[in-house]
């Protein structure tokens, strides 16, 4: 462990150089301990640069100190290429500018922090877009994609990321600034590496390059005369061992207009391979594999959108471009026809093959589990072989998988010959076989590699080797190429100063594995944590590193992660949370305990939006976590304020229903409501939502059996006591949909404010007499209609985690949304929405555990015009109200809903079934938003 007396002269040295972000707290050691890989190297301290000029600044000082260098961009390295022992140093947070983009050249001049998808955004205008474009486009940089020469499933249409290279501004290990266009500098380096060069030159040309997925070692056969001696190209997929990128000159292509998926189903992967071959003379710009129990795997995430496939356990995703639609999907038919699949799909439709591209995009998420719900891992990921020998190699392999007593689901970019799959190793917190599972895990890894050589592979083909591959180089190449690597490696970096223990004199495949040294962690929760054994180790493990929660997917719907997309801090991100409850839980690191202020820091502007819970293809459900870590720092200890009155408040508002009118008064008295926010830990800032002069509950009058099948409604506290006229119109919509509706008695609350304060042994103490209350509705076969969707996804999900009864997961699989139930209802049709303008925002709770679909297609077929807004509101129940969140809380609101709302008609209708949204409406837009039973309960005739 690195301690304070090593760090501080480092941090103190940094700052003197005029590096201004720099961070040695263990909350920043703790989030760039590791990246999507299996390894955790802890950082002495994190840099995130502001200017080129203070990477040079933060390499110069470790030189002089002899501190190691690791260049990071989105930490989506899968071989644990972005993690060190010295400085990691983050271009993603602020190096981040598209500086110039030449539509007559096309290039465009970018920042290393730029990210892939924001690149395609500036040249989008020009019609152009940058070629290579990994699954991860959408928060990877393209200082990262130089840094391991991504590809992506377009590669075969556009190539490598060192095809798409012009240029590049650098600076060596040693310390020489470059800025490389072609050829060698004119310099004792320059000419060091062409003497270099031409003492190897039938070495470069029979064992580099041989084929398009050689990613393993260096790139030097861009070093070649006949290749232009191009060290910029060369420098593409050092992996940051040689020199590190200020800046970049990238090489832009036609945006074709075009695009169609061919989508072949075949009986097995390996035939799918077989296939691959004879399909590239039709010049796709992509054939990607995908296994079916990838797709299983989706169809087990709740509230999941599987897109329709044709027929097969393996399949081929063929994308073909053009300028001609018609003759686009008529090079699909033909491709169609002459593929030998049992079923083929020919996709034309955007939004269906966004779909099916997503599947594959989120394919490492979803390959984390097995068929059988094992964890499975990184570490055997991107092995290519050249694609004729695929098929071979295919069967081969799963042979080899068997041997060894593992399971692994492959998919990958089988035009190209790679091969991505996540494998059962058996380690991982509290896994029997921990300490023999290195030992499997090194023994697969070697058969692995020499089966890969056999065939004239690469044990890499997209990921680079980093510390799970370098080792393995020995495997396919020569000792004299090895020798040449270093030799290589000592003209540019002669102290070792960068990502040492990579490629050269590399670390042990098996040192410093995360998920091996995580010890379990059963006794003592809260929570059940059913679907990883009852282990939160397991379940904070699930976060793999991919980072889908550092992108902006709002515009698909998704809500992962708001508090990112507002602050653009790593610690706001669900992985940021997750490496740190990862570092709690481990052995040695800078976080300790549940109370560990790196914890809370971490956690402070989560929203429990379970947005995580739907979003993150590994099924990382950070609310369920946050709620743990308040369980478990404050039980039995003083609580903030906010706990005791927000997260009491159905209590309250009981108190409050005896005298409605006089608790207004008060409340929206100057010194009364002051008081009020003061003691409840309210910002100053919100206004207080008033209660209702009347509940439901108190105007309800049972409605006598007629013989109408019967209904429950749920009525939950908020409903109750804030919105009963949302209840009565629920009542009017089922009343007019044939049912008798049926009131359960008022102590069946959901729990939901005692659960995201933490409290969760009065959680559950409420939580079972809900269920009883409950339960004989469900036993007696009557759907539980839920109308506030927070509170209708805790008997959805909650529930069972916390209640250890059978009844929970009766009234569980009994609870439904009132649009579940109408849709559901023989004969019933939804009232004319025709001419309606509809602005809906999904409550975050009801886009992660019920899914919104269902509502959306309710909508759709009543005619409405509807606009559906991605993200969260921003206020998410007690968190936007409480302290220390406003700020955070407008920002979210600003991403999505409050844009939304401005852009909509003036007779538009904003629809927002969740409490907090319609509050957060009323505060920030000053517009009243309406619940679906309202929308419809309006248009109902008569």
């Amino acid at each position: 462990m690195v301690g304070g007396s090593e760090v501080l002269p480092l941090l103190e040295a940094l700052r003197r150089a005029g590096v201004a972000d720099v961070d040695g707290s263990g909350l920043a050691r703790a989030l760039y301990s590791t990246d999507a890989s299996l390894y955790r190297v802890l950082p002495r301290a994190v840099v995130r640069p502001r200017h080129p000029d203070e990477v040079v600044a933060t390499l110069t000082v470790c030189r002089e100190l002899g501190v190691p260098v690791t260049a990071r961009g989105a930490g989506t390295s899968i071989a644990g290429n972005a993690v060190g022992p010295g400085v990691v140093f983050d271009t993603s947070r602020h190096l981040t500018r598209v500086h110039h983009v030449d539509p007559e050249a096309r290039t465009a001049v970018v920042d290393p922090g730029v990210v892939q998808s924001s690149l395609q955004a500036a040249a989008r205008p020009y019609g152009l877009r940058f070629g290579p474009d990994p699954s991860t486009h959408n928060r990877c940089t393209i200082g990262g994609m130089i840094g391991n020469n991504a590809c992506g499933s377009r590669a075969l249409g556009y190539g490598r990321t060192s095809d798409n290279v012009v240029g590049l501004d650098v600076v060596t290990g040693g310390g020489e600034r470059l800025a490389l266009t072609g050829g060698l500098p004119a310099s004792p380096l320059g000419d060091r590496l062409r003497a270099l060069t031409d003492a190897h030159l039938e070495l470069l040309r029979t064992e580099l390059g041989r084929f398009g997925r050689q990613v393993s070692g260096y790139g030097l056969e861009h070093l070649l005369p006949e290749r232009g001696r191009d060290l910029a190209r060369a420098l593409v997929g050092s992996e940051g061992t040689l020199a590190l990128t200020l800046g970049a000159t990238v090489r832009l292509v036609p945006e074709p207009t075009a695009r169609a998926l061919v989508v072949l189903g075949y009986p097995s992967m390996p035939e799918a391979a077989d296939a691959t071959p004879a399909l590239l003379r039709h010049s796709p710009t992509a054939i990607e594999g995908l296994d079916s129990r990838i797709v299983q795997r989706l169809h087990d995430v709740p509230a999941a959108v599987v897109p329709a496939l044709p027929r097969g356990e393996g399949w081929l995703i063929v994308e073909i471009t053009g300028d001609d639609p018609a003759e686009v999907a008529a090079r699909g038919s033909r491709i169609a026809a002459d593929a030998g699949a049992v079923d083929t799909m020919v996709v034309t439709d955007a939004a269906h093959a966004a779909a099916i591209w997503r599947i594959r995009e989120d394919g490492a998420g979803l390959a984390a589990r097995t068929s059988d719900g094992r964890p499975a891992h990184a570490g055997w990921e991107d092995a290519a072989v050249p694609v004729e020998q695929l098929g071979s190699y295919l069967r081969r392999f799963e042979a080899l998988l068997v041997d060894h007593g593992l399971q692994g689901l492959p998919y990958g970019h089988f035009g190209d010959g790679c091969v991505h799959v996540r494998i059962d190793f058996p380690f991982g917190p509290g896994s029997p076989e921990t300490d023999a599972g290195r030992g499997r895990y090194r023994a697969f890894i070697g058969d692995a590699a020499a089966l890969v050589a056999e065939y004239g592979g690469s044990v890499s083909g997209e990921h680079g080797d980093g510390r799970a591959r370098s080792e393995l180089l020995p495997t396919m190449y020569s000792p004299a190429a090895l020798d040449l690597f270093a030799r290589v490696k000592g003209l540019l970096d002669p102290d070792d100063v960068l990502n040492p223990g990579v490629l050269v004199r590399p670390a042990p495949l098996d040192a410093d594995l995360r998920v091996a040294a995580a010890p379990a962690r059963r006794t003592g929760l809260a929570m059940a944590y059913r679907h990883d054994g009852g282990d939160l180790s397991a379940a904070v493990h699930r976060c793999t590193g991919v980072g889908k929660c550092r992108a902006d997917l709002t515009d698909a719907g998704a809500v992962m992660c708001p508090s990112f997309q507002a602050t653009r801090e790593e610690k706001d991100s669900t992985r940021g949370r997750a490496r740190v409850l990862q570092e709690m839980l481990a052995p040695g690191g800078p976080v300790h305990d549940w109370r560990s202020p790196e914890v809370h820091d971490a956690l402070d502007l989560c929203l429990s939006c379970k947005g995580c819970a739907r979003d993150c293809p590994t099924g990382v459900d950070m609310s369920t976590y946050k709620a743990e870590v308040l369980h478990q720092s404050y039980r039995r200890r003083l609580r903030p304020r906010a706990h005791y009155a927000l997260g009491r408040l159905p209590r309250w508002a009981d108190l409050a229903a005896r005298a409605p009118a006089l608790v207004n008064r008060f409340l929206a008295s100057r010194p009364g409501g002051a008081l009020a926010r003061w003691g409840a830990g309210v910002d100053q800032r919100r206004d207080l939502p008033a209660f209702a002069p009347r509940t439901f509950r108190a105007g309800w009058t049972p409605v006598a059996d007629d013989g109408r099948p019967v209904v429950a409604l749920w009525v939950d506290s908020f409903t109750d006591h804030f919105a009963p006229q949302v209840a009565d119109a629920a009542v009017r919509v089922l009343d007019a949909a044939g049912y008798r509706v049926e009131v359960p008695p008022a102590d069946t609350c959901c729990a939901l404010t005692w659960i995201t304060t933490g409290q969760l042994d009065a959680a559950r103490r409420v939580l079972t007499r809900t269920v009883a209350g409950l339960a004989p509705w469900a036993d007696a076969g009557v759907p539980i209609v839920g109308l506030e969707p927070s509170c209708t996804a805790v008997l959805r999900g909650e529930v069972v985690e916390l209640v250890d009864d059978p009844a929970a997961a009766r009234v569980q699989a009994a609870t439904r949304t009132l649009a579940e139930l109408l849709t559901s209802t023989a004969g019933w049709t939804p009232p004319d929405l025709a001419g309606t303008e509809v602005v809906a925002q999904p409550h975050c709770h009801h886009h992660a555990t019920m899914g919104w679909t269902t509502d959306e297609r309710l909508l759709r077929d009543a005619g409405a015009a509807l606009t559906r807004v991605g993200g969260c509101c921003g206020l998410a129940g007690n968190w936007g109200v409480e302290r220390g969140h406003h700020d955070v809380s407008v920002q979210i609101a600003e991403h999505d809903l409050l844009p939304a709302v401005r852009a909509a008609g003036p007779g538009a209708v904003v629809l927002a079934d969740g409490f907090s949204c319609r509050t957060q409406l009323d505060h920030l837009a000053d517009r009243d938003g309406r619940h679906l039973a309202e929308l419809l309960a309006d248009r109902l005739p008569g």
